[in-house]
């Protein structure tokens, strides 16, 4: 079947029905490439399954089917290669509640929260949010162009304390899109082991990994001693676009580790989202043609993204080896200290701000969008950036 990712949709209702926080949060005029929301419609067969429930007519409280536990634990052992169970699973509305109450079930006031930067905001709040004590290390930024990102485990050995109880990790990582190599994992699942820390693994963008063929190995999977300690997260939102339906899922193998989490969510957390629940079966079950044919999208809007890169005097990046963000080092293009404002004012173009991840200079740019609105976006960035 063939997949349309080259119409653009309407995502500014004429009359504001269908609000967007990407797309209404500045002018009319400005081009949005900042938050982690594409532009395409979702497969299909999740539209397909969504109309039908809605159809039915009533929405009240609902469960999560059986049928979704299983087709989940069918995409893990087929893509993944970790035979997850039913039980393993808890669903709950997005993967942001999901560090906070992590913190809250496994951590006491005053304990220390690490993770290392830069890192998807809300990983940097979490600590404050719940009382305890935030810790972070800098991953070793590249040296030279093109060069990529690593993990320094010495810097990470050395933020930990006494008080460290809790690691927020992130695979494929947010925002510089690296996927871990296993010696990398290795060595952080060793520390971790050491130290006797709990593991929180945001892999939302796992399904996203863009070199031919590649699979990916979950963090509790690749090392089971891990398993123990560990709490997956995942969700269909960012593969399959469907963040505004707040459904995600936190995979815990251990049935004591499994109780805290689910206790410390009483009174928190609301019941599942009917719709969410619906199209997170129907993406797991059905949306696998489309998540191809997608990857093959997002390697074009790379390359693209790439040949305009080359032409932009004092802009450094690594290509992402997944998802659709890519992170751009800007501090040597001459835009100030917030190039993100430079370019929102210069160009009309809204990225996000590499501060808000722990990287002053930086920006983070979406190119999950269709190849006419991401050209229209870089040719106003080459009226700032471009080399004459």
């Amino acid at each position: 079947m063939a997949y349309d990712f080259a119409t653009p949709v309407e995502r500014r209702h004429p009359e504001g029905g269908w609000a967007s926080q990407k797309w209404h949060r500045y002018a009319s005029e400005v081009l949005p490439l900042w938050v982690a929301d594409m532009d395409f419609r979702s497969p299909p067969g999740v539209v397909e399954a969504l109309q039908a429930r809605v159809a039915h007519g009533v929405y009240g409280y609902g469960e999560v089917p059986a049928t979704l536990t299983e087709t989940l634990c069918q995409w893990s052992a087929e893509h993944y290669d970790w035979p997850i169970q039913p039980e393993w699973q808890q669903w709950l509305p997005g993967v942001v509640p999901a560090l906070h109450l992590a913190a809250l079930a496994l951590t006491a006031p005053g304990d220390g929260v690490l993770t290392v930067a830069p890192i998807y905001p809300p990983f940097l709040a979490v600590a404050e949010r719940t009382g305890r004590l935030s810790q972070q290390a800098m991953l070793k930024a590249p040296s030279s162009p093109n060069e990529e990102w690593q993990l320094d485990i010495a810097a990470l050995e050395a933020a930990i304390t006494p008080r460290t109880r809790l690691l927020l990790w992130c695979q494929p990582h947010n925002p510089t899109g690296r996927v871990w190599r296993h010696e990398e994992l290795a060595a952080l699942a060793e520390l971790v082991e050491r130290h006797d820390l709990w593991v929180v693994s945001d892999e939302l963008h796992c399904d996203l990994l863009l070199a031919e063929g590649a699979r990916h190995r979950p963090l509790a999977a690749a090392f089971p001693v891990l398993a123990k300690r560990t709490i997956t997260l995942w969700a269909p939102s960012k593969t399959f676009n469907l963040a505004g339906l707040t459904s995600a899922c936190a995979v815990i193998p251990d049935p004591e580790l499994r109780q805290r989490f689910a206790t410390a969510s009483k009174g928190l957390l609301p019941d599942g989202n009917v719709l969410g629940l619906v199209a997170a079966e129907a993406a797991y079950r059905d949306g696998e043609p489309w998540r191809q044919a997608l990857l093959s999208v997002l390697r074009e809007h790379r390359a693209t993204l790439a040949a305009r890169i080359a032409n932009w005097p004092g802009v450094d990046w690594c290509a992402p080896e997944s998802t659709y963000l890519a992170w751009l080092d800007m501090r040597e293009a001459g835009l100030g200290e917030a190039p993100y404002k430079a370019l929102l004012k210069q160009a009309g173009v809204a990225l996000s701000d590499g501060a808000a991840f722990g990287c002053p200079g930086f920006v983070r740019l979406n190119f999950g969008t269709t190849a006419s609105q991401l050209e229209a976006a870089l040719s106003r960035m080459d009226t700032v950036l471009k080399r004459q």
